[in-house]
This record gives C-alpha cells, structure tokens and sequence, in this order.
C-alpha cells in the first residue's frame, strides 16, 4: 500500500465501480480496495447449494442496471456481458389459476386488466414514452428537473402512496394487486407516500427495456466493470478489509461505496461529531430472508404463463401484500409473505446442469431478523405451484443476520442502503448540498446510502465521482 493514488475507492459494489470507473476515464490513477476474495458487492453469484448450479446471492434481476445511463455508456458488451430477454418481464399468478404478465406492449398487458386497461395505460403511456428524459432527473441528486412540466406529472402519481394510488385509480382487484407488488419493492409500508414511484418506475421500465439478467450470473457483471476498469489502467486489491483510512496509502480522493454506520468506522474521529452524529442516527429499513433452490425440474405454476417470465412476485392480493410489507416495518413476522422470485435458468442453460433448474426468492422481514422463514415461503409458493417441494433437490438460507456477515453494507439484512422513504429519499444519508461529501474535503461516500438510492445502476457512485471531479 505504499503506492499513491489520485483517488482511492473503498468496496467494489456496482457504485464502487462506477465511481472508479468515471474518475479512471477522467485520467486519474484509481484503485479499489475490497474486503473480499470475490469482486462484485450485490453482485455475487457462486454455486450455493449443489455443484453446477449458479445462484445470484443477492441481485438477480436488472431493469435498471440495463437501462442505467452510466453503464450504457461503458462498452460492456465487449468484455463479456450479454444480457437475456425473457418473454415477459414479471408474471404475478393468482388463486384462481390466472396470471398476469408485465410484457413490453402496454396494450398486451392492459388487456388483462378488463376494466382497468384504460385506466393503466393512461397511467403508463406517457412516462414510457418519455423515458430517457425522465431517467436523468429521476437517477440523480435533488436538483431544479431539466424537464419540470414531465417531472410534475410524475411527481402528482409518485408522492402518493400505493395503497391510495391503486385505489383510488383502478377498481378491479388483479390490477391493484398487480402494482402493488411493483411497489412493494420498496421495501416499505406502502401506506406511505412515494411508495407508488417504485411501481411506476418498475412498471415503466418493463414496458419500455424489460426486466433482463446476465447470462451466467450477476457476477458477469461485476467481472465485466472489472476488465474494463483494468483496460483503463485501474487496479483492484481483493481480500483488504479497510477498517480506517490509516491503512489506506495517499490519495487525493478517498470515495466509499459503504453506508453510514461503517463510514463512521472507517473515518472514525476526523469526522465533526456533528456529522457523526447524523451518519449514526441514519435509518435503516427492513431486512429479507433469502432461499436458493436447487431444482429437479422447472417449478409448476398452476398459470403456465408464469414460465414465460424470469421474475414472479407471489402475494395473492392487495390487502396481503400491502399487510406483509407493512408487518416487515413494523416487526411482525407474516404468514404469507410477499415473495419476490426468479427462475434465470428457464432462459439461461449455464446455470443449472442439463435438464435441472434454479431457483431464488426472497421476502422482507423486520429488521435484523434471525426467525426461520423457509416454511412460510415454500407454502406461499406452493399455493400458486403444487408439487413445488417436491422439486427441491438442496436450498441455501440467508437470513438478515447472514446477509449482513456475507456483506457489512447490508445493515439489518436491508439491501437498500437504508430507508428510501419521503423524509430520506432527498436526503440521503446527510442534508447536504452536495450529499456525496463530507466535512472532510477529500472524503466522499458514493454507496446506495446516497441519491438516487438502491439498484444495481451505479448512478450513486457516477455522481459521486462528477462531484470530485467538479472540485479537481
């Protein structure tokens, strides 16, 4: 470590890179320090249960890793990242044999909203068309929007909640379930506002680039950011727990893809304890119980269409989903959890062995939940697929408690870097004017704890790093 830098990034999560990756091509010496033997942060994949099958252990799916516009501006494709389609983006089933499939085509999807299927695509229409400008002010720090009159029609539908969203727009039971499962990604009590922007923003996102994965795992991604990052003259040291900025070597810029709490680790007492003491009052939201199966053949939905999509969210209806989510902020254990579900291997053949399948699930649970959570998920999955457990040859379990030993920025198990409710969504994780800074002016925090929050996009450490290079 005697070597200096321009700039030094801690942990090489998707913003870690992104941050390295944006400084390296402004002509800067980088290197990233990661504390464990594999590059990736979120996304890991590795063969968690049996020998051959390749299961993601924390992101699978990426709507917006592919559609983010810091990572379509790399040439990624070129070292090894292939993205694969499914037919449809999500199938969420019913109790009636039914499902509903997220599909490009607005009207496709409306059709099965009887209806609601004017109501819907008037709501959709608008912000697919115009995507690409609302994604600028969308993935980006609090700013004066470069389209206001677009970002005040989104703002009307996004402030509101989804519970009040999906009653007050739509009347027929599938739809409201239907974007409430959306929404529920925000891993929220979705009676409060903003929770309907992650189902319009998921929604959108379907309809106009779809809901894809790497072929091969999330690790193609990680190992792609990696290789470009080294074309660029970067280098990557692996297995170096940095736990203060005394082992670091020098540097202009320090930037960490961590959140709060081990940003107070590492910087310890050269932080004002003003700002320390709001990095240690930063929230943090509800964790996830995590399953990785193993499977003998395909899972058999009661709704064939199911096996046309990689994603399927599980929760019968509104008033279910809407209560375990609710339950999960609130530190109630639910006995029919929500369950977001991905089957890649439906579409990609390197992840299983000939004939076999994956398998991966999750669902949210109060935060630093250690209570077993298997038999609750495997039943809610079998009320939509009969026969599921029998398909099981071996699962891998991760509870909040696990997943924040497999990666410390997962506090409580919570893989959002923290609340992104109305009152932190803004202000994440300090008011600041510019909020990837600290009062320590070579010191920067580029993780999801900071605009525009969580997902494998890469915008938080994209912005982080225009933030140092602003200041030269």
């Amino acid at each position: 470590m005697s070597q200096g830098y321009d700039a030094i990034v801690i942990g090489s999560g998707p913003n870690g890179f992104a941050a390295a990756i944006t400084l390296a091509r402004a002509g800067l010496s980088v290197c990233i320090y990661e504390a464990k033997s594999t590059i990736g942060g979120g996304m890991r994949s590795a063969e968690l249960t049996l020998p051959g099958f390749t299961h993601d252990i924390c992101s699978a799916i990426h709507p917006l890793g592919f559609s983010s516009p810091f990572f379509r501006s790399l040439p990624l494709h070129q070292y090894g990242l292939e993205w694969i389609h499914p037919n449809a983006s999500l199938a969420h089933p019913f109790d009636d044999g039914t499902a509903i499939l997220l599909e490009k085509s607005i009207d496709k999807t409306a059709e099965a909203f009887d209806n609601d299927a004017k109501a819907y695509k008037n709501l959709m229409k608008p912000f697919v068309k115009n995507w690409e400008a609302l994604s600028h002010d969308l993935l980006a720090p609090l700013h004066f929007p470069k389209h206001p009159i677009l970002m005040m029609q989104f703002s009307f539908k996004a402030f509101q909640s989804a519970s009040h969203l999906c009653r007050r727009l739509f009347k027929e039971e599938y739809t409201r379930t239907f974007f409430s499962g959306l929404a529920a990604h925000s891993i929220q009590d979705l009676n409060q506002p903003l929770t309907s922007s992650f189902g319009l923003v998921l929604g959108i996102l379907g309809h106009y680039s779809g809901w894809p994965f790497p072929q091969g795992g999330t690790q193609k991604i990680a190992n792609s950011l990696a290789a470009y990052f080294y074309s660029l003259g970067g280098k990557i040291f692996t297995d170096t727990n940095i736990e203060t900025m005394d082992q670091l070597p020098p540097s202009r810029f320090i930037l960490c893809d961590v959140t709060p709490h081990q940003l107070v680790k590492i910087a310890g007492n050269r932080l004002p304890n003003n700002y320390k003491s709001k990095l240690l009052s930063y929230r943090y939201g509800p964790g996830v119980f995590k399953i990785d199966w193993a499977l003998n053949h395909p899972i058999p939905w009661k709704a064939t269409e199911c096996l046309q999509a990689a994603t399927v969210h599980i929760g019968g209806t509104m008033d279910e989903i809407i209560q375990s989510e609710y339950n999960a902020c609130h530190g109630i254990s639910s006995d029919k959890p929500f369950i977001i579900l991905a089957q890649q291997s439906l579409f990609d053949s390197t992840r299983a062995p000939p004939g076999k399948h994956t398998g991966w699930g999750y669902c949210h649970v109060p935060h630093g939940s250690s209570i077993d959570m298997i038999e609750k998920i495997e039943a809610q999955i079998e009320r939509f697929a009969p026969g599921f457990k029998d398909c099981i040859l071996a699962r891998r379990v991760h509870n909040s408690k696990d997943l924040e030993h497999y990666n410390s920025n997962y506090v409580g198990g919570d893989i959002n870097g923290g609340i992104q409710d109305f009152y932190q969504l803004f202000t994440r994780p300090v008011a600041r004017w510019i909020p990837y800074s600290t009062p320590l002016k070579n010191l920067y925090i580029c993780s999801s704890s900071t605009p525009p929050g969580g997902g494998v996009h890469g915008m938080c450490g994209y912005h982080a790093a225009q933030a140092v290079l602003k200041k030269g």
